[in-house]
């Protein structure tokens, strides 16, 4: 079998971000994935490596660095490698550029949720944080709410400037409680390990997507915002327990386990009910999407060549 290598930009230009919810919803129609994932630190450094198989879709493996001083260094925060084995050898059969499979799988997840969750109505949308991921997330929004108005808001006021000046359309948001308050969809994606959202600013039909809290020592929203909301999450096997958005609450008896309503494999309960309740989803982005994401990136290529 040969090995297909696929870049960033070429692989990017076969890909679409509506598409690749209906891959997602596909993916969730197999078998539950098995998932190992493995943690390694030296802080304030991480080693991530995440491996997914899925029945009839294959195996990824998926090893990724977070070296936060990176760039301070002018090397970017987060590095790291995608294999895809074929499902029935077990052959490589694909290796995709690390940050295409990640941007995709990232904001595509939120979007995912998003277009289960949110309502359809949503036309003001608040990104909070000015980074890699604010970007693709201003990306992928656009595509299933095209008339969206969009803010960012940033602790350091210079890179939402900087993202704005990128995106067109995107203005700077000074006020973070104002700019919740204001906003239909929330979607944050910082590296905090205190909250930076607060319920209280929380406005019923509110759709909150939470995503930067990847280590059981982070979280972006507090106690009172889980407390006011529907809670879903992408996966339990890779959320609960894991991540300290979800883990921490349920330690503290602040939430219990019940109250997490639906992960993806559950589509029928995976749904907002009434335009007044307040969603909000945690996005774990496990190694199954990232699974799922590479198949879908493979198949467009191979779609994209005669």
């Amino acid at each position: 079998m040969s090995i297909t290598i696929i870049p960033f930009d070429e692989g990017e230009a076969n890909l679409d971000w509506l598409d690749l919810c209906a891959a997602f919803a596909a993916g969730h129609d197999r078998p539950r994935a098995e998932i190992g994932d493995t943690f390694l630190y030296r802080q304030p450094d991480t080693l991530l490596s995440r491996a997914a198989w899925i029945d009839g879709m294959g195996i990824a493996v998926k090893s990724a660095t977070i070296f936060p001083g990176n760039p301070d260094r002018g090397v970017p925060r987060i590095n790291g490698g995608v294999n895809l084995f074929a499902d029935a050898t077990g052959e490589l059969e694909a290796v995709i550029d690390f940050h295409l499979v990640t941007k995709w799988k990232t904001a595509g997840d939120s979007l995912f949720a998003a277009t289960r969750l949110a309502r359809p109505e949503s036309r003001n949308i608040l990104i909070v944080g000015a980074g890699t991921v604010g970007r693709s997330l201003y990306d992928a929004y656009r595509a299933a709410f095209p008339e969206a108005r969009f803010r960012v808001w940033n602790r350091t006021r210079a890179n939402a400037e900087a993202m704005a000046e990128d995106c067109p359309g995107l203005r700077v948001a000074d006020d973070l409680e104002r700019a919740v308050k204001d906003a239909d969809i929330v979607t944050s994606a910082t590296m905090s390990t205190e909250p930076v959202l607060k319920g209280t600013w929380f406005q019923p039909g509110q759709h909150i997507d939470l995503i930067g809290a990847f280590k059981p020592d982070m979280r972006e929203a507090d106690d009172t915002a889980l407390q006011r909301a529907r809670l879903f999450v992408d996966s339990f096997d890779t959320t609960v327990g894991h991540i300290g958005e979800i883990k921490i609450p349920l330690e503290a008896g602040t939430i219990a386990r019940g109250d997490l309503v639906a992960d993806y494999y559950d589509p029928q309960a995976f749904r907002r009910r009434s335009d007044d309740e307040i969603t909000l989803f945690k996005n774990g982005g496990g190694a199954h999407l990232d699974l799922m994401t590479s198949r879908y990136i493979l198949d467009a290529w191979q779609a994209a060549r005669p």
